[in-house]
């Protein structure tokens, strides 16, 4: 069963009080589709104050405390991986990104050397420094980390990003298919799931539909 963790209190950098030395981390934003159901293009295109929201998540996962970023482009390749190369990040092609977040995710996971890997979806846009330091410090070697909120009826729900180590993050690549990416083999081990509890910090929710741009307007000074 999945064990949750309380949320930690920050500074306002984002640091904690005596923060341990962080995993070494390879965040993996997965930044390929083309946001059809949105109809607006590219998610990673679409603007936080000004900015490609691939730009403001490759840098605050940065900030939060990632060695490296790994953004994994496909639908406008060139544009997303401008803007995601701009603010600090690695970019890989997935040019089969039209099969699924599967393909997308090998291809990240495969480019990241790292002992650790961050796993995030670009419209997470509620994702931010604080909330990636707290899910580096919780990590423990040979336990999955996960960003959780409550659900409908209060309980923690596992949500994005996921914190696992190269070795389960390339296990997970292996057995995902099509659009559901790490769930299945999150699901097999869910046991070994540490729940992180970051309600104080965003609720979860990510771009899918005309309602959700609202979150556009959000944590850009955090």
């Amino acid at each position: 069963m999945s064990q949750p963790l309380p949320p930690s209190t920050p500074h306002p950098d984002g640091t904690a009080p005596d923060d341990p030395e962080l995993p070494v981390t390879t965040a993996v934003l997965l930044a390929a589709g083309e946001g059809r159901r949105l109809g607006l293009g590219p998610k990673a295109l679409l603007e936080v104050g000004g900015e490609p929201v691939v730009s403001v998540l490759t840098r605050r996962l940065l900030e939060g405390g990632c060695r490296d970023v790994v953004a994994v482009v496909g639908a406008q390749g060139e544009r997303v991986g401008a803007a995601a190369r701009e603010a600090g990040a690695v970019v890989v092609d997935s040019p089969l990104w039209r099969l699924g977040m599967s393909v997308s995710l090998r291809a990240g996971v495969a480019a990241a050397d790292a002992p650790h890997l961050l796993i995030t979806l670009v419209d997470q846009v509620g994702v931010d420094a604080v909330l990636v330091r707290r899910l580096l410090r919780a990590h423990r070697s040979g336990r999955v980390t996960s960003a959780a909120y409550p659900g409908p009826d209060g309980t923690l729900v596992r949500r994005h990003p996921v914190l696992m180590d190269a070795a389960d993050a390339r296990a997970a690549a292996a057995q995902a298919h099509g659009d559901r990416g790490a769930r299945d083999w999150l699901r097999a081990h869910a046991e070994r799931v540490d729940l992180v509890d970051c309600r104080d910090l965003d609720d979860g929710g990510d771009l899918d539909t005309r309602a959700d741009l609202s979150r556009l307007g959000l944590h850009t000074t955090r």
